[in-house]
């Protein structure tokens, strides 16, 4: 079982009992450790499956981990506990869903579920969502949750703070009454639950002796903390992560967790991973030296023994068009070569970089899919045809219901709803329950649409659950709606492959002869062989619905068919190409300039380009453009510090250099930025103060310039009464034809006449 891996894994493998932090580089093997070091405890009699739990980030990563056991050890692990935090601590909440307060059959929010729950509050209290956009105020609810705060734990320092405050209250009386809970809602309820009942806490914590946590470097506080309350005296904690590899701060993730765990539970037992079986020796040389430069890593350097492979390759081009030309023809030159196309990736920073790739992989026929598009359980007909049957399962699903009341049209218009909702709120009633209350002609259209949830329920009774979702959508409308759309064979397809995820879902469970609506009778206890608790009785259908919110939580999506790979670099992470395109590496764009604002932030953007580089097997090649379209607007850039920071003995250039030196780069941009990145006022990333090249597409320029009294520079900060801050790039002509193009912050790049402009020049 062992002997395939190296010493560091085997160390790590065999460890005794205890806390251990693994830092696991990228491409070193950290999956076939996990799994390893679950097989070996099991195999070595040191603790059973049912005694053992592991945490990963995504569904497919637990799927994965499983399969990988299975193959190593003949075992049925349906019933361990391997899976996300969010599904975790779903199982968690139904199997003890009366201590924590909740109904039996609570449904999960997914993120756009959530958010029209949100406009339902905005709109029964007549806020302006203008004032609070709806996700302004999902944001802010998920943060605190992600923080453990409830509402009346927020500090409200200032009015507008106060305010969503009480949204966040009325949103979570909302859900209570709806019995329903949102993602951020199951790790809050389910770290409540474990802090205030300490017999149940303790239980856990004899139960699970040994806990091994994925991707560590993504938890966030309250997962840490959920995770320390499950840990108990006897809990061996085995953390697996990279903080080279901490990208999801705007998620929460906390890097320093990394080093918190170090200090409270593995006290220096800390093995590192260094082995790298995915990339060439240039690649891993070029990604320790840039990474070298961020400060408090725990630290570590990549090596490979399959020698130092091709240099990267770094192109510079005039603009994002000719960039993009020069990605197409060179893909065109690897697929000549006879490489995948699914093997060749192109990573960029920021979506808006891809139109223009794009285009050009269109127009010339290059097949390619952009990775990480809408998931399945995402698709709008999936959505519908799910809102229906999670009315069937729980009818005070007020977000179930307002999907679909009037989906397919069947004449409920917008002012009967809004009586509606009065009269359930008047009475403290689900809309579904309101609907006896109505009178009108309102009345009679929403009687049938309760009539068809009614039926639907009944027939629930009786059909198995791929029977049921098949009903579902005939009786529903959702058939005869799509069919009559010119562009709904898609949709059919989809809903049909909705039914077949049914199939699979029921055979799994073995649960194919059980009617979809059926709650089987309640688990008598412990198997007496595992071990294993199983979870809280639910119906098949109850099942299924979990499933499916689960799925379309999860941040991972799947891999596509034959063709070149289009992403951001966040979703690159965990997946690895022969070929690697990294564009636009310019200031601005990466680093991001929201990073610029602080150290911390430019030191993330710093670990996003370390996982970008080492996506990279065998070939990796860097792109910048001087001049880039975004947003409407064309940007002139400096190219990104992060080049400067690859050794030369590591890179070939296939353009000719910037005619800047990346000495002086270092120091315009410590003058522009300062040495820890902040953003000094009147100075902007797309020009270095006092530079006389032609950094901009070729342009013959002055480096200064006076006019009626005033003397310009370029890299000097201005003022316009109209357009407002902004950056001269460049000067041309004399007297009164005199020019400056200008970068401003807000309406991007405009020529002025430097006699007539009225330009305020900003003091450094």
């Amino acid at each position: 079982m062992i002997d395939r891996l190296n010493p560091q894994q085997q160390a790590a493998v065999t460890l005794p009992a205890g806390h251990a932090l693994v830092l696991a580089g990228a491409g070193s093997g950290k999956t076939s450790v996990l799994t390893t070091r679950m097989a070996w405890l099991i195999q070595t009699g040191q603790i059973s499956p049912a005694g053992l739990a592991a945490v990963t980030f995504t569904n497919k990563a637990a799927r994965e981990m499983l399969t990988r056991l299975t193959a190593l050890l003949p075992i049925d692990t349906r019933g361990m506990w391997v899976g996300t935090f969010h599904g975790l601590c779903n199982r968690l909440l139904r199997l003890h869903y009366r201590d924590a307060g909740l109904v039996q059959t609570f449904q999960i929010l997914d993120m756009a579920d959530q958010q029209a729950c949100i406009k339902r509050v905005l709109k029964a209290h007549n806020i302006d969502d203008e004032k609070f956009p709806p996700k302004e105020v999902q944001r802010f609810i998920n943060s605190c949750k992600d923080e453990g705060l409830r509402p009346e734990a927020v500090e409200a320092y200032d009015p507008h703070r106060r305010r969503l405050v009480e949204l966040y209250t009325l949103y979570q009386e909302q859900c209570e009454r709806e019995g329903v809970v949102d993602f951020a809602e199951l790790l809050l309820r389910s770290y409540e639950l474990l802090s205030r009942n300490g017999p149940l806490r303790e239980h856990y914590q004899r139960r699970f002796q040994h806990l091994l946590i994925d991707e560590f470097q993504d938890t966030n506080r309250l997962q840490y903390r959920w995770l320390q309350l499950l840990a108990g005296p006897q809990t061996s904690l085995f953390a697996v992560g990279d903080d080279d590899q901490s990208i999801y701060a705007f998620r929460g993730a906390n890097v320093g967790n990394m080093a918190d765990f170090e200090r409270d539970y593995a006290k220096g037992n800390v093995i590192r991973l260094e082995q790298n079986y995915r990339s060439c020796g240039h690649i891993l040389d070029a990604a320790n030296a840039l990474i070298s430069h961020n400060t408090g890593r725990l630290g570590k350097d990549l090596w490979t023994d399959s020698g130092a492979g091709e240099l990267i390759r770094i192109n510079e081009q005039s603009s994002d068009g000719q960039e993009a030309q020069w990605i197409l023809e060179e893909i065109k030159s690897l697929i000549q070569e006879g490489r995948d196309r699914r093997e060749i990736a192109i990573l960029y920073r920021s979506n808006a970089q891809s139109r223009i790739i794009e285009h050009q992989l269109f127009t010339h026929g290059i097949a390619y899919k952009v990775y990480g598009g809408q998931r399945f359980f995402e698709r709008q007909e999936i959505k519908h045809a799910l809102a229906y049957l999670r009315l069937t399962d729980n009818l005070d699903d007020d977000t179930a219901f307002l999907r679909v009341v009037n989906f397919p049209t069947r004449g409920i218009g917008a002012r009967s709803i809004e009586q509606l909702m009065d009269l359930a709120r008047e009475r403290g009633v689900s809309l579904m329950r309101a609907i006896p209350y109505m009178q009108g002609r309102a009345a009679a259209a929403l009687g049938r649409f309760a009539g068809i949830i009614q039926e639907l329920a009944n027939q629930g009774q009786v059909l198995s659950l791929p029977e049921l979702i098949e009903h579902t959508v005939h009786e529903s409308g959702l058939l005869a709606h799509y069919q009559a759309d010119r562009e709904g064979a898609e949709r059919l397809e989809n809903l049909q492959e909705l039914v077949n995820a049914a199939t699979v879902f029921v055979q799994e469970e073995n649960a194919s002869d059980l009617p979809a609506g059926r709650i089987p009778d309640e688990p008598a206890g412990a198997d007496p062989v595992t071990g294993i608790t199983p979870p809280a009785a639910m119906s098949p259908l109850g099942g299924f619905l979990t499933h499916a919110s689960l799925e379309a939580g999860d941040n991972q999506a799947q891999q596509g068919q034959d063709a070149v790979q289009l992403m951001t670099i966040h979703a690159a992470k965990g997946l690895e190409f022969d070929a690697v395109f990294i564009t636009g590496l310019e200031e601005g764009l990466f680093p991001h300039e929201n990073s610029l604002m602080d150290a911390g932030g430019v030191e993330e953007e710093r670990r996003l380009m370390y996982v970008a580089i080492t996506r990279a097997r065998q070939r990796l090649y860097i792109t910048l453009a001087q001049s880039r379209m975004l947003h409407g607007q064309t940007r002139y850039a400096l190219r990104s510090r992060f080049l400067d920071e690859l050794p030369d003995e590591h890179v070939k250039y296939l353009s000719p250099r910037y005619q800047m030196a990346a000495s002086h780069l270092s120091a315009e941009l410590d003058s522009t930025f300062g040495s820890g990145g902040a953003f000094r006022r009147g100075q902007s990333w797309q020009a270095s103060k006092g530079s006389s090249a032609t950094p901009y597409g070729g342009r013959s320029t002055t480096s200064s310039l006076e006019v009626n009294g005033q003397v310009f520079r370029v890299g000097q900060g201005v003022q316009h009464a109209k357009f407002g801050e902004g950056t001269v790039l460049s000067l041309q002509g004399n007297g009164q034809d005199a020019q400056a193009q200008i970068q401003f912050r807000e309406v991007g790049t405009k020529t002025l006449a430097l006699a007539i402009a009225k330009l305020d020049i900003i003091a450094a």
